[in-house]
């Protein structure tokens, strides 16, 4: 008999943890009936969903290695904040090698410049002899035809007549050169302004490469697009990522909203605009006031071409209702996406909320200490 009264003992304490254990659900469970919404009117809808946010993706936008990580997960990051900076020491021999074909295109160009300038010039000079070989044959001309006219006359010999027309002839030779030149100078100027336009096209082709690499360089560092708060790190420094290499994925907690689903019969009579309310399981003491901002035009669980009245009363629709933003920012250390619950839409605007979804919010957290008053405090 002695021995058995250990082995008592043990069922005993075994009998009142499980009705520790039992009292302590059944409390949790009479506290969770007291603190959720029962007995809803019916101007009230429901539906069950989770908490989101827009999740943008920081990656990269060519291939490269991770230099630096600037921020860690859970950080809260501003809009421009720069998160990432990745390699850039090919980009940079690319950037200097692009300048200095600018450099040579614009040295080209400048040659071209100067060497058209003289081609005018040419055509200038050509001109000008053109114009005084005219003057020479217009002289010689007179002086060949007074020849004529003396030597029919008996005046001078035939000799003279014939170094008159060589004369003649020797100007007219002289500005038909004159204007063969003439022409060789405008056909240089030609083929001179073709290097110059084709000297400007190198320039403009050279400074678009510098400025594509430029761009490249600035999409090396990595930037944060919006606020919000960096949710995962999924590269590290020293790793080689492809084009399009996600580093980071950051949410924007400016922007966060439920999706949840109600039956036709209600979705019809929810209107953009309408007032939500939304509970948290994880919080269901606290009642959070939200607009519904999108109603699925589309059911997304029965087929449309159902014709029963019974099946026609699984229709879903889905519907989304965001949080204020000011009232997001008031509490954003405290955000938290993922989180399921329950959203309750006032399908007459009319009626009044219930009471158990009148709007409780926690208390607001306490803000930092700015860096003076925290030096001056003792």
């Amino acid at each position: 008999m002695p021995a058995l009264i250990p082995a008592s003992r043990t069922k005993l304490r075994q009998v009142l943890l499980w009705g520790a254990v039992a009292l302590v659900a059944g409390g949790g469970f009479l506290a969770w009936q007291r603190l959720k919404p029962q007995g809803l009117p019916p101007s009230i809808a429901s539906g069950n969903g989770r908490l989101e946010a827009t999740d943008t993706d920081i990656a990269t936008k060519s291939g490269g290695r991770v230099k630096q990580v600037l921020v860690r997960e859970g950080d809260n990051v501003k809009a421009g904040q720069t998160l990432v900076i990745m390699d850039t020491a090919l980009l940079e021999a690319d950037l200097a090698r692009a300048q200095a074909q600018v450099r040579q295109a614009q040295q080209a160009s400048a040659t071209a410049e100067a060497l058209l300038a003289q081609r005018h010039q040419a055509v200038t000079t050509a001109s000008a002899q053109v114009a005084q070989r005219e003057a020479q044959l217009a002289l010689v001309t007179k002086e060949w035809q007074r020849a004529k006219e003396l030597v029919a006359q008996g005046f001078l010999p035939p000799q003279k007549l014939d170094e008159a027309t060589a004369q003649l002839q020797g100007a007219r030779a002289a500005l038909s050169a004159a204007r063969s030149q003439v022409a060789e100078a405008r056909t240089a100027i030609t083929t001179t302004e073709s290097q110059r336009i084709e000297a400007g096209s190198a320039i403009d082709t050279a400074q678009t490469v510098v400025k594509r690499i430029e761009a490249d360089l600035n999409d090396a560092t990595l930037r944060a697009p919006r606020d919000g708060r960096i949710q995962v790190r999924a590269a590290q420094e020293g790793e080689v990522l492809g084009g399009g290499g996600r580093v980071l994925s950051m949410v924007d907690l400016s922007d966060v909203y439920m999706t949840f689903f109600l039956p036709e019969t209600a979705a019809g009579r929810v209107a953009i605009g309408s007032e939500a309310r939304l509970v948290l399981d994880a919080a269901p003491q606290y009642v959070i006031p939200a607009k519904v901002t999108f109603v699925a035009s589309v059911a997304q669980f029965t087929p449309k071409t159902v014709e029963t009245t019974v099946e026609r009363q699984k229709l879903m629709f889905k519907v989304r209702a965001h949080i204020d933003p000011q009232l997001l920012a008031r509490y954003s250390s405290q955000v938290k996406t993922g989180m399921p619950g329950m959203a309750y839409v006032r399908i007459q605007p009319d009626e009044p909320w219930p009471d158990q979804l009148a709007v409780k919010l926690p208390a607001e957290p306490a803000s930092e200490p700015s860096a003076s008053s925290a030096a001056a405090a003792p």
